[in-house]
């Protein structure tokens, strides 16, 4: 089996692009600039690598491109790179100019292992302004051929070229060339859809203010309207700067997102990360749109031709991923995007919660808080509605409900907070309540024995869902929920009760990583009040718990994530499982990435101290186990009665009647049986 420590195990494709410094005119020296720096690529086991258009000759040759020797000599030239390729690992992309029956075409040479795999020519030919290359290049659909002699091979020729790799599913990619990308439509749409998930770019683009950024913004879009994986290589140093100037700039995005930029303005500049050929693939599958656009294309889509080849990847090697993998995927690492997803989803969950209020008729709210995080930020959420509807504060009626286990420090900070925000506070201990049902049901408890058992728990939790709803019977009011996406997910909550069942969740779509930094960005932007700052504060540093069991001898309180896993791992894994369907092993891998001792990921700013831990692989495995097990064995059943609640990420609101629908008596098996060979394999 190959090592788990191998990216290509996991379905990543890792890939390079240069800008290889150029000496304009001289093939066989561009040829051995290039093989120099294939020859580093293929040390890092790299299985494609991207060199920018018209690369063995230099792009600025003007009429220099017509001269006979010079044509020769890049034929020469490509003839000594297809050559030095066959003790190679990657395939290489290079531009080239390619003479067909009696045109000249701007083209890509697709090169592996000794062996010219294909030449696809230009299809658009910039000819305004500072461009002029249909005075030299004929357009890549007009050729008639479908095959070429170049180097010494026959090569398959043509624009609708795609290359896939017989040994690696998800490596496929087709070829388009700078102003490809600039048309309105783009080659690199119908090589999506023919199968291409990654698409490689070729590029002589000149350097001017403000360009690289527009690159960067047609790459990333194409990437995601594609969704595949785009490379951008164009043209840098050593071109002629008479007229203009070149910056080199490599790109690499996936899906909408820039994962790696190389530097701009270097002589020889590159980048090296990892495409993840299992997402692009994961998300083609469940975006219906694709499908449709495949179907409607279709006239498009005759004539491709598929070009296979063996990349034969050293699978037995230890590689782990150049890529940076973020720790925490619904919290952006940037402090000012950061604040951009914190305004719009407190505001999305402030819209939904007006439009309920103003559908219902209902002008009054009952919430229950506890001096935690969920119930904190819906009360933030509910103050904020109101506000918009221009209704009182003091028609949020904010319950405190003492239980059995409830300390002091939560409640002042639930009492602190619901003065703080202008609400009204009302309070019912509810532990006479308890105890009366615990003697009915004649549990253990009720004799003076210490027997704190999910009975025990649930009566509390039960009485205070009991509690609040008639409340809100008597009030006229709204329950307003409390429970989170995160919750949902791992089925920590108790069914029919107060983080389970309200009136409207405005919470369903938060993960619980992403509500810490609201409260935290609330704090911080005064959007709950000055006065509430300081007690937000403490409730941040305030450990997870339900509060439902006394604490020990010791003053062990009772720790949610001490039963269910770190909340910043699981909430890793339900975004993978629950956006891309990864299975267990891959997610395992990710973790290590980006939780593991050896991580390189940076931690944010935004994250305290407190919160920067390194995860071991026992530790991974097993709270993989935990999240799978409840996951897709023991929790569905509570997911497909939740109430109404607004969607707030890409990875939904687990809501039976938007992004997630699963049979409630489905088992775990298949995963955790994942979990335990991983578990063999590693020796954890």
């Amino acid at each position: 089996m190959p090592a788990f420590h191998n990216l290509y195990r996991h379905g990543f494709v890792r890939v390079a692009a240069f800008a290889p410094h150029v000496a304009p005119g001289d093939p066989m020296e561009n040829a051995q600039r290039l093989i120099a720096l294939a020859k580093e690529a293929d040390k890092s086991r790299a299985a494609l690598v991207l060199f920018p258009e018209l690369s063995l000759t230099g792009y600025a040759l003007d009429d220099l491109h017509h001269q006979a020797l010079i044509l020769q000599s890049a034929e020469q030239a490509a003839a000594a790179l297809i050559e030095a390729s066959r003790d190679l690992m990657p395939v290489l992309v290079a531009g080239a100019p390619v003479a067909v029956d009696g045109q000249l075409y701007n083209c890509a040479l697709i090169i592996h292992r000794g062996r010219l795999l294909g030449v696809v020519p230009k299809s658009y030919l910039p000819n305004y302004r500072e461009f002029y290359e249909k005075r030299w290049f004929a357009e890549g659909p007009s050729a008639i051929a479908d095959s070429v002699r170049y180097a010494g091979q026959d090569a398959a020729f043509g624009t609708k070229l795609l290359f896939a790799a017989d040994d690696l599913p998800g490596f496929s990619f087709m070829a388009e060339i700078c102003e490809d990308l600039w048309a309105v439509h783009p080659p690199s749409l119908d090589g999506a859809l023919a199968g291409a998930n990654i698409i490689v770019n070729l590029s002589a683009s000149n350097a001017l203010i403000g360009k690289a950024r527009e690159r960067e913004a047609l790459v990333r879009v194409q990437s995601q309207r594609t969704l595949s994986a785009y490379i951008f290589a164009a043209s840098g140093s050593g071109e002629s700067t008479t007229d203009l100037t070149w910056d080199g700039q490599t790109l690499a995005c996936e899906l909408g997102e820039t994962i790696a930029q190389g530097p701009r303005f270097e002589d020889n500049a590159g980048l090296v990360t990892e495409i993840d050929g299992e997402r692009i693939v994961q998300d083609r599958l469940r975006f219906s749109t694709f499908r449709d656009g495949a179907r409607n294309a279709r006239e498009h889509l005759t004539g491709w031709r598929k070009v296979s080849f063996t990349l034969a990847p050293p699978l037995d090697e230890t590689l782990p991923l150049e890529r940076t993998i973020r720790r925490f995927p619904f919290v952006p690492s940037d402090r000012e995007r950061l604040d951009e997803d914190c305004f719009e989803a407190w505001s999305i969950q402030v819209e939904a919660l007006v439009q309920r209020l103003r559908s219902s008729g209902i002008s009054r709210a009952v919430i229950g808080i506890s001096g935690g995080l969920d119930s904190t930020q819906a009360l933030i959420v509910t103050a904020r509605a109101f506000d918009r509807l221009a209704l009182p504060r003091e028609s949020i009626l904010a319950y405190t409900l003492p239980g059995f286990a409830t300390s002091e420090a939560t409640r002042g900070q639930a009492i602190a907070l619901a003065g703080a925000m202008g609400v009204t506070h009302r309070e019912i201990d509810i532990r006479p309540a308890a105890e009366r049902m615990l003697a009915d049901l004649g549990h253990p408890y009720a004799e003076g024995r210490a027997e704190y058992d999910v009975t025990f728990e649930n009566v509390q939790a039960g009485l205070r869902t009991d509690y609040l709803f008639r409340a809100a019977n008597h009030e006229g009011a709204l329950v307003i929920g409390t429970g989170d996406l995160s919750e949902a997910a791992l089925g920590w909550c108790t069914y029919g009760v107060g983080d389970h069942m309200s009136h409207y969740n405005v919470n369903a779509g938060l993960p619980k990583t992403l509500i810490q930094h609201l409260i935290a960005w609330a704090a911080r932007t005064g959007r709950a009040g000055e006065a509430a700052g300081p007690v937000l504060e403490r409730i941040l540093a305030t450990e997870i718990s339900p509060e439902l069991v006394p604490a020990g001898e010791n003053g062990q309180i009772q720790s949610t994530q001490g039963v269910i896993g770190p909340y910043p791992l699981q909430d890793f894994t339900l975004h993978y499982v629950a956006r891309y369907g990864f299975g267990p092993e891959k997610i395992a891998f990710l973790q290590e990435t980006a939780w593991g001792e050896s991580s390189r990921s940076d931690w944010p700013d935004h994250v305290a101290e407190a919160d920067r831990h390194h995860y071991a692989m026992a530790d991974i495995l097993k709270w993989l186990d935990v999240f799978h097990t409840r996951f897709f064995g023991q929790s569905q059943f509570k997911r497909s009665a939740v109430p109404n609640g607004p969607k707030l990420t890409s990875a939904g609101a687990l809501s039976p009647r938007g992004d997630w629908r699963m049979p409630s008596d489905m088992s775990a098996k298949l995963w955790r049986e994942a979990i335990a060979r991983l578990k063999d394999e590693l020796g954890d």
